[in-house]
């Protein structure tokens, strides 16, 4: 007979017992993610700002400045499987500090740039520091938050590259305009400096706000952290056998599908972060605070896009179909961007981007729920930051190739058009090589699904 004054075990535990014990994980956790990915954005891009007037001042040409952009995606590459690697051993909080520190002090340095060397080699130290934040955060979550409360929480913290976009245009406008001659610096120096610190500081704050896993967690009741050991023990018994070994993993070509299906969305989502100010300007927009303003207002789209369908996605516990459909939605947009384009409607361009942006960006976090499927453990952490790595060199290779197409045509339709293709075979693979998941069962308790990758 069970003693009157005995605790609940978690199976007995409601559905909405766990939900509290959840948001409170996720409000605990998510804020820290989220203000730590702003701000590696806001110091990933800031030396496209910086440009303005940085290349007069050091005497440098753009293929100087071209050079040292792209050298930041080689050290992104390079260090991103070995940072996850790290986290699995030393935890999420010593590695987002070292991180964070390594970058903000990074981007300190570069306004201290005199020679060509130096801004390469910061470039690529940058990249290397940021490498491990992307695929680290995911990892981390997975430490946290079952796949059917993840897709959320991803798109979350996810968010902030929108709302780094959103408001670091105006907000390193504003620092230059103010700053220029202060103290004897330049005003792209202050941009660096101005930029950095706060990302220094919350490196250090990492060690004392994260924390590694729920095991740890004093600000749980142990009732709270029986609930998160359930659900995440439940989802491993009903996902049966994942790759425990990288190498195993490396193999197999589902992880390869899903390297091949990130790098054609990020290719669009490229498109938009590069291209965005210059094909609002080729519809007619020449004045750039309303070029930026209206990248902001398309930003916002992408925002809105990551929220809504990462909850949708949460709410029906399905990511297949959220992926591709909002990948496919991007590639519309880009079609319908150079439809416009063609037709010289600047409004409809500005629609056509902000459709674009909703549905890459927000293709982007739900992508995130796939790889857990078939991996764990060392597999888990070293795909994820494999698959992001050789993604995001997307990010390079893109802009590039629109630049050429334009050059050769004169127009940026003929490149829209094309990339809105690549995007689509996205939504190709996704459909085809991910098998959809199994019907949901026992409603009361939340589960997810079975569903594999071919291989």
């Amino acid at each position: 007979m069970p003693q009157p004054n005995s605790s609940p075990t978690p199976e007995s535990s409601t559905l909405e017992e766990r939900n509290r014990t959840f948001k409170r994980i996720a409000l605990r956790i998510l804020p820290f993610a989220t203000a730590v990915y702003i701000l590696a954005w806001l110091d990933r891009v800031n030396v496209g700002f910086a440009k303005l007037t940085m290349l007069d001042d050091l005497g440098w040409s753009d293929a100087i400045y071209g050079a040292g952009a792209g050298i930041f995606f080689l050290g992104y590459f390079l260090f991103e499987v070995p940072s996850n690697l790290l986290l699995q051993k030393i935890g999420a909080p010593k590695t987002i500090m070292r991180i964070a520190i390594g970058w903000g002090v990074v981007s300190v340095l570069m306004a201290f740039c005199t020679e060509a060397w130096h801004f390469y080699l910061l470039r690529f130290l940058q990249g290397a520091f940021e490498a491990g934040l992307h695929p680290g955060l995911i990892l981390y979550l997975t430490f946290w938050l079952p796949a059917h409360r993840r897709s959320r929480a991803i798109a979350i913290f996810m968010s902030a590259s929108p709302i780094a976009l959103t408001i670091g245009s105006p907000f390193a406008a504003y620092i230059m305009r103010t700053t220029d001659g202060l103290l004897g610096a330049a005003d792209w120096q202050w941009l660096f400096m101005i930029e950095g610190f706060p990302s220094i500081v919350l490196g250090v704050l990492a060690v004392f706000v994260m924390t590694a896993k729920p095991k740890d967690a004093k600000w749980l009741s142990p009732e709270e952290r029986a609930h998160v050991s359930y659900e995440l023990d439940k989802e491993t018994a009903e996902q049966g056998h994942r790759e425990q070994k990288f190498s195993a993993a490396l193999r197999n070509r589902s992880v390869w599908v899903l390297i091949l299906t990130l790098f054609c969305i990020i290719t669009g989502n490229a498109t938009l972060s590069f291209y965005g100010p210059s094909l609002i300007t080729a519809a007619g927009f020449t004045d750039i605070t309303s070029v930026g303003w209206i990248m902001s207002g398309i930003f916002l789209f992408g925002w809105m896009g990551m929220m809504v369908n990462g909850w949708l996605s949460d709410r029906r516990r399905e990511s297949r179909w959220h992926t591709a459909c909002a990948a496919g939605l991007g590639a519309v947009g880009l079609i319908l961007a150079a439809l416009a384009q063609q037709a010289g409607s600047p409004v409809g361009v500005i629609l056509a981007l902000a459709l674009s942006a909703a549905g890459t960006m927000g293709s982007i976090p739900v992508f995130w729920s796939l790889p857990p499927r078939f991996m764990s453990g060392t597999a888990l952490a070293a795909g994820l930051a494999l698959i992001n790595s050789i993604a995001n060199l997307a990010g390079y290779f893109a802009p590039q190739f629109l630049g050429v197409i334009k050059t050769a045509t004169g127009a940026y339709s003929t490149g829209l058009f094309i990339i809105a293709a690549v995007e689509f075979i996205a939504v190709a693979l996704v459909l085809l090589f991910i098998r959809k998941e199994t019907p949901n069962t026992p409603a009361e308790v939340p589960t997810t699904a079975t569903s594999e990758i071919h291989s």
